[in-house]
């Protein structure tokens, strides 16, 4: 069986914040008298299982895994890309949310490269660690899929387009663990 979007079982895709996943199976089921199609992904990071009707696919955001074309994009806009925070950190911490929500994988490197600009003038609330943390979890993840290597290569490579202009100091996922 095979979605009108042309997933696949085995297909690698992201579901927005959660991160990468495969799909496993595409089933259906019947729901009153109507039949629904399905797919199940496991999300990688938690091994949680995820069924995704057909018709919420876009409303949901799920996509493939970046392209190269798409990573050296991604790569580029940390080296050189402007990044403006909000000086007020409610409505900054609304605009992160709804970046990191909406499943571009750029506007994730937005977020993190936002928070850590911000991180060089004053420390991170709470809530933006988290973020901070979530942003580089879903960048590195995808990337490392999306280019069928370790995630520590992907780290390298993120570490040194921030660094080059910015000067900016990619995290360590030690940094995050409590």
């Amino acid at each position: 069986m095979i979605s009108s979007d042309g997933f696949h079982i085995g297909d690698k895709v992201v579901y927005p914040n959660h991160g990468v996943g495969i799909i496993e199976q595409i089933s259906s089921r019947t729901i009153g008298a109507s039949v629904e199609n399905f797919y199940l992904l496991k999300i990688k990071s938690s091994s949680l299982k995820v069924m995704v009707p057909f018709h919420n696919v876009n409303s949901v955001g799920l996509r493939r895994v970046v392209r190269n074309g798409e990573i050296q994009k991604i790569l580029d806009f940390l080296t050189d890309g402007e990044c403006l925070n909000n000086a007020d950190w409610k409505y900054r911490f609304k605009e992160n949310s709804e970046r990191m929500r909406t499943g571009s994988l750029l506007e994730v490197a937005s977020v993190l490269k936002g928070l850590l600009m911000l991180n060089q003038s004053k420390p991170l609330s709470f809530r933006e660690k988290k973020m901070l943390e979530r942003a580089r979890y879903l960048l590195v993840s995808e990337l490392a899929m999306a280019k069928n290597c370790e995630e520590r290569v992907i780290e390298e490579l993120l570490s040194k387009a921030l660094s080059s202009k910015h000067k900016l100091r990619f995290p360590e996922a030690s940094e995050f663990e409590a």
